[in-house]
């Protein structure tokens, strides 16, 4: 029988999300805060979601006793909701955990899908909430379970096997995408703040998630049971483990949602997305790349914010769209129901432009209205920043500018998901473009716009440089500074070298974060350089040089893709 600690928070959200949001405050301010402390907190918030009284209505009956066994014998802890009064055969939704949550995750939104006529069911993956077994992390035991948990539901009510659905924040979301890859009875998914490759969200660019990474890591550890694999894993991602990285990358792949593409199309799965520009701990770069693949019923919306807030800070304090969660009911119902609405009708890609109450619809992504613009990097002089310019850089004999690495500057992403949930409140990240170290940095800014710039996409920069040391990394901030020299972040990237050669010159290149935002007329454009950034872990704490080398035949280049 399932264990069951009953009458907890009737609003499991609201505590959880209030709770998070401290625990990312604390962490940000202060990482070193004492290991008693944090886990205190993180056994609260194990606490507060270990159970929960399940809402009650005359629509739906609710059963909070379901135990499914996993093909191993590992109970997955699961509770339902069943509309009364059903006649024949219902649409059914499938809840998936995120991480370091359970199955009373997402009471409230099956609650309301139950009142309109859907069977809902919602299960703890294995190793969390009362489940049994390791943390699998979306690996094939999670998928085999997934199917598990449909065979259920098809053998034990009244579901229409044709209109079959499964959804989830985070963790949830990237099982749904992989679980419906394997198994063709799912008809639509709906994957909120989900990731595409999960190598790119661990170790992009060679460059280890540090804020992230070990937040989900000690959440898992103190609220799960994780396999020790997954320490492993990011140990060695953290220490920069050469020798185990393709190890890494073996097991990150097969738990990677973009790897399973054809199996989506083949299957024709109708896929929603939500995804924040801020998610720095899925950046949206890899999931739109997949996007981009799907060649079935799909639609992506793409707002400001970080990790989850998108589909939990509207709900949570009325203020912005609550357009994720509007949306998932609406993939559900055209897709699962045959309900016309309009989401039937909407363009596939939904982008909200940044700091402005806008949204643009496009028909895919890459955004075909839009065109690439190139501008290239000029040196900085003795009394004068570094230009972009529209034309290469030109002279008989190259030079360099020089930067060093012994610590961060003004130009940041700040405090890591704080800062990311301001911007979704309209709170932008603020640097002072005039005040940065020119030791320790480098700018380049273009003229003054003529016009408003549309950027719409995934920024690129090239960058020729020769470093001085055998490790290395680089972090590119794109910013709109105003008529007073401020600027405020558009979006930014990263790279690491952890095998670089010293004093060889090279070409490094990156993708900025996908973005969507529009610099005015008479602001300039501002593409900032340093070595360090809190969201990163710094491949070596040496006090090494950069130098940025120019020269006409390697030309340093930002594209920008521009409505």
């Amino acid at each position: 029988m399932k264990t069951n600690i009953s009458n907890r928070i009737p609003n499991i959200k609201e505590y959880v999300a209030s709770l998070c949001t401290v625990m990312v405050v604390l962490l940000s301010i202060q990482p070193a805060i004492a290991d008693e402390n944090m886990l205190s907190i993180f056994n609260l918030a194990s606490d507060l979601t270990s159970g929960s009284t399940l809402p009650e209505s005359e629509l739906y009956t609710t059963d909070d006793d379901i135990v499914i066994y996993a093909n191993d014998g590992v109970n997955l802890d699961a509770n339902i909701f069943v509309p009364t009064n059903l006649q024949g055969l219902a649409p059914a939704v499938i809840f998936i955990n995120s991480w370091a949550m359970n199955e009373y995750q997402y009471t409230n939104e099956a609650a309301q899908l139950a009142e309109k006529g859907y069977i809902v069911l919602s299960y703890s993956t294995r190793g969390f909430g009362t489940s049994g077994g390791l943390i699998d992390t979306a690996g094939p035991k999670d998928i085999d379970d997934y199917s598990k948990v449909i065979d259920f539901i098809l053998a034990n009510y009244p579901v229409d096997p044709n209109a079959v659905g499964s959804a989830g924040i985070s963790y949830g979301s990237g099982i749904s995408l992989l679980g419906a890859a394997q198994d063709s009875r799912v008809k639509a998914v709906a994957a909120m703040s989900s990731w595409g490759d999960l190598t790119d969200a661990l170790y992009g660019n060679d460059t280890p998630r540090l804020f992230w990474g070990s937040l989900l890591t000690m959440a898992g550890g103190l609220t799960g049971n994780p396999d020790p694999i997954i320490n492993q894993h990011w140990n060695s991602v953290l220490n920069q483990n050469l020798a185990a990285i393709p190890d890494v990358k073996a097991w990150a792949s097969l738990r990677s949602p973009i790897q399973y593409v054809d199996q989506l199309n083949q299957n024709g799965t109708a896929v929603y997305l939500a995804k924040a520009y801020g998610d720095n701990l899925f950046q949206p770069n890899t999931l739109m790349d997949m996007f981009s693949q799907l060649t079935g019923p799909k639609h992506a919306d793409l707002l400001p914010g970080t990790h989850a807030t998108a589909e939990m800070l509207p709900s949570l304090l009325g203020v912005g769209d609550n357009i994720v969660w509007e949306n998932v009911f609406q993939w559900f119902d055209l897709h699962l129901k045959g309900e016309t609405n309009d989401i039937a009708t909407a363009k596939p890609l939904n982008m909200k432009v940044k700091f402005e109450n806008r949204f643009e619809s496009f028909d895919d992504y890459p955004v075909a209205e839009a065109s690439n613009e190139t501008f290239y990097f000029h040196p900085r002089g003795t009394f004068d920043s570094g230009d972009l310019e529209t034309s290469p850089y030109q002279s008989w004999f190259g030079t360099d500018n020089t930067i060093n690495a012994w610590a961060g500057t003004i130009f940041s992403t700040q405090i890591p998901a704080l800062s990311q949930i301001l911007e979704q409140l309209d709170i932008p990240i603020f640097a002072d473009i005039s005040a940065a170290s020119d030791v320790r940095s480098i700018y380049f800014n273009t003229n003054r716009l003529d016009e408003t710039m549309a950027i719409r996409g995934t920024p690129s920069v090239t960058l020729q440089i020769q470093p001085y040391y055998n490790k290395v990394q680089l972090v590119a901030y794109l910013y709109d500074m105003d008529f007073w020299g401020t600027g405020k972040l558009i979006t930014h990237g990263v790279i690491t070298l952890p095998q670089a050669e010293s004093g060889k010159k090279i070409t490094v290149d990156l993708d900025l974060v996908t973005t969507a935002y529009d610099v005015p007329a008479g602001h300039k454009l501002v593409l900032a350089i340093d070595t360090k950034d809190p969201q990163y872990k710094s491949p070596t704490s040496a006090d090494y040089f950069v130098d940025f080398e120019f020269s006409s035949s390697k030309q340093s280049v930002l594209t920008l893709p521009t409505l």
